[in-house]
């Protein structure tokens, strides 16, 4: 694993602050989400008025010629039994988001939005409690799953020259790394509609997203019709797991290499994400975790 220093420990905001209004009176909460809501429909309609976001909308009927990424993400984890027919629920709502999400095309200059594509999920349309996590731990919810999804497009675009505008990453770390394949810190957060992700083409090229429900995978293609120039290696660096007041936070880098196809050579790199999280399980064996104070 890659090294980097870290400074001190230094607690993110939303981890040292105080218990929000719609934790300490959870009765608020679906007033406050009708604000959010609220909220972003009018940024969307004000942004198609102005004319200053053109939202990704069209699908394609063929795939383009080039693949940049593709990847393919497990369906079903080993937790305890009585959260497995969450597990088995989530498989239903992903075929329905991944067949709202199959075939969309980015055009140069479009920007993609994921809750705007899938829309929302309802059981009128289908959806079915699944896993969603809040506050550090795993509840039933209507359309639970699919931020599956979500981290499996995060994935393919951070191995592309498109531009992410808006991911929001999960305050907690909730599991531990049995079977890990992709780096922690990688994943997103979706709530519709005010929590999203939001991918801009800043590229002269079509960019189109392919997605699909197999018998063990989630599998997604990210594809173009010119090859790009550089391809992408994204790796977590400092990964560190952190004890402090008896609470467990992990920590670490993502950076994103930029390599030229033509040479293979290295031309750049850049910090893509800091993560900082509190961790809701014991780490096991083998995971180092460092006692260390906050800044003074």
């Amino acid at each position: 694993m890659a090294t980097v220093d870290l400074e001190p420990l230094d607690l993110p905001a939303r981890l040292t602050a105080p218990p929000r209004l719609t934790q300490r009176h959870p009765w608020l909460l679906p007033v406050a989400m009708a604000a959010h809501r609220a909220r972003r429909r009018t940024q969307w309609a004000r942004d198609g008025w102005s004319g200053r976001v053109t939202w990704a909308s069209r699908r394609g009927t063929d795939d383009l010629t080039v693949c940049v990424k593709q990847h393919g993400s497990l369906l079903l984890r080993e937790l305890d039994p009585d959260q497995m027919q969450l597990q088995h629920n989530k498989v239903t709502n992903l075929r329905l988001a991944a067949a709202r999400l199959d075939g969309v095309v980015i055009a140069p200059g479009e920007t993609f939005s994921f809750n705007r594509v899938v829309g929302s999920c309802t059981r009128r349309k289908g959806y079915v409690d699944g896993m969603k996590l809040s506050n550090g731990s795993a509840e039933a919810g209507v359309g639970g799953g699919i931020c599956q999804l979500a981290n499996l497009v995060h994935w393919m675009v951070l191995h592309s020259p498109l531009t992410v505008v808006e991911r929001s990453e999960h305050s907690f770390d909730p599991f531990p790394d049995r079977g890990r394949v992709l780096p922690w810190g990688v994943g997103c957060s979706i709530v519709y509609n005010y929590v999203d992700l939001v991918v801009r083409n800043d590229t002269d090229h079509p960019f189109q997203l392919r997605a699909w429900v197999g018998e063990r995978y989630l599998h997604g293609q990210l594809r173009t019709d010119v090859r790009p120039a550089h391809s992408y290696k994204v790796e977590a660096r400092g990964e560190q797991f952190l004890r402090r007041d008896g609470q467990v936070f992990r920590r670490n880098q993502i950076w994103r290499r930029v390599i030229d196809r033509r040479t293979g050579d290295q031309v750049g790199e850049e910090q893509v994400k800091s993560n900082c999280a509190l961790v809701v399980y014991e780490p096991g064996p083998g995971v180092e975790v460092v006692d260390v104070p906050l800044r003074d």
